[in-house]
Order: C-alpha cells, then structure tokens, then sequence
C-alpha cells in the first residue's frame, strides 16, 4: 500500500462528527508491535479533518483482513463506538473465500475459544468447550465451484481469530490462511459491511467496502461482478 496522506484519505468510507470508517488495506497492521515497523496509526494525523486531534481506533481487524474500520474522531465518538461494540450491536458481515464447500448452505457455529501458547508454534486460538469464551459466528453460502467457497460471516461475538477458526471448524479454511489454513498467499479475508446504531432517533450508519484486488479473480469466477461505481453506504451483501 501506498501510505501518502492522500490514499489513507481515499479510503474514508463514511465520515461524521463523531466517527470514520476507512477501509482498511490487506497486509498493514493496525497498530504497532513490540518490533515497530509500519501501521495503520501512523496515518490517522491526515484523518483530523479540522479537528486538533487524530481519530482513534474503535476496534481491530488482523493484519492481513481488509475492509470496513471504524474510528472514533475524539473521546465522546470513542465512547459511543465502545458502547456499540461491548453491546453487541454492531452488525459485521465478512466475506471470505474458503477452500472446498461446507456441509450445509447455511448455518451457525457455536465453538467457544480460547488462546494457547507454546514455544515451538507461539500463540493460537482453538476450540475449547469447558474452558473457552463464548464464540458463534452465522454463515452462508453465497457461491461455490466446489473447490472453492464465497461464503458470508456474520459474527455474534468479537473473539479473536474468531471467524478464521470457525472456517477451519467448518472444515472450509480461509484461503491464505497461515495459522488455520494452508497460507502460501495473502488471506482471502474481507469486513465487507459495518452497521453502527450510533443514534437513538436516527437510521443505523451503514458501511460497505468494496472487497480488495487479491480476491477479486476468485470472487468474479464465483459469479459477483463489480457495479460501474461502488457504493460507500447500504448494498445489498452480494
């Protein structure tokens, strides 16, 4: 990605007083690690539009996941995003490309997970069903070859990993997948809508963005094509 003001800048989705959502490049973190190098935060000083301070994140995506993000543009919008996550009100769907077709066109997954560590293969995320946190996650099937699955997720919860492991859980990984799947390219993994209940008297905040150039060659083989000019807010998920 090319991280010049100006392309964070096009990638603003939606913008109001209290919030932004930006789609989010593949393969940049959001945040710096303990190693330093190169993220998303550092980009948030051309995101003020007039305001002193830069907008904060409201929540995370992994690395490699691309697609809607929303950030709070001062304390009293962070709040308003933090009460909305921590709720469960806000509405996420994603969209990924899985390796083979699951069982059953549509259907909800019930893993709790948890987080385990060990020295040769660090930290993951697995299925735990006496010790993990609660995790479920809706799917559907919105294509299919056979080979390979277009599927959306709509997650209940806010695990980490959580959609990657449940896609494994499946038996459908996430293509590119390094800790759950095969890896060998970047993962096929998009948040292609947001839907925020900001304000008691007015419409949800609805996001979508459109999904990124290393999914397209499968998605368009899958049968989804791209509209002449793709809409900021309120699509339909296919």
């Amino acid at each position: 990605m090319n991280t010049a003001p100006q392309t964070i800048l096009d990638r603003v989705i939606f913008r109001d007083g209290l919030v932004l959502i930006i789609d989010k490049p593949a393969g940049m973190p959001v945040h710096g690690g303990p190693g330093g190098g190169d993220h998303l935060e550092l980009y948030f000083e051309a995101l003020r539009f007039g305001l002193r301070q830069s907008p904060a994140l409201g929540h995370r995506l992994d690395r490699d996941t691309s697609g809607c993000l929303a950030l709070g543009r001062h304390p009293k919008g962070l709040r308003r995003l933090g009460r909305v996550f921590s709720d469960g009100l806000a509405e996420k769907t994603y969209w990924a490309l899985v390796a083979g077709r699951p069982a059953r066109d549509v259907g909800q997954i019930d893993a709790p997970l948890v987080k385990i560590s060990s020295a040769k293969r660090g930290w993951r995320m697995v299925v735990d069903q006496a010790a993990g946190k609660a995790a479920r996650t809706d799917y559907q099937l919105l294509a299919s070859d056979g080979a390979v699955s277009w599927l959306a997720f709509r997650p209940h919860t806010g695990r980490t990993h959580q959609i990657r492991v449940h896609a494994a859980t499946l038996g459908c990984p996430i293509i590119g997948d390094p800790f759950y799947g095969s890896g060998g390219e970047m993962m096929q993994l998009h948040a292609r809508r947001l839907a925020l209940p900001l304000y008691a008297n007015k419409p949800k905040i609805i996001a979508c963005a459109p999904p990124p150039p290393h999914m397209t060659g499968r998605l368009s083989a899958l049968g989804w094509s791209l509209p002449a000019e793709e809409p900021l807010v309120a699509v339909p998920d296919r």
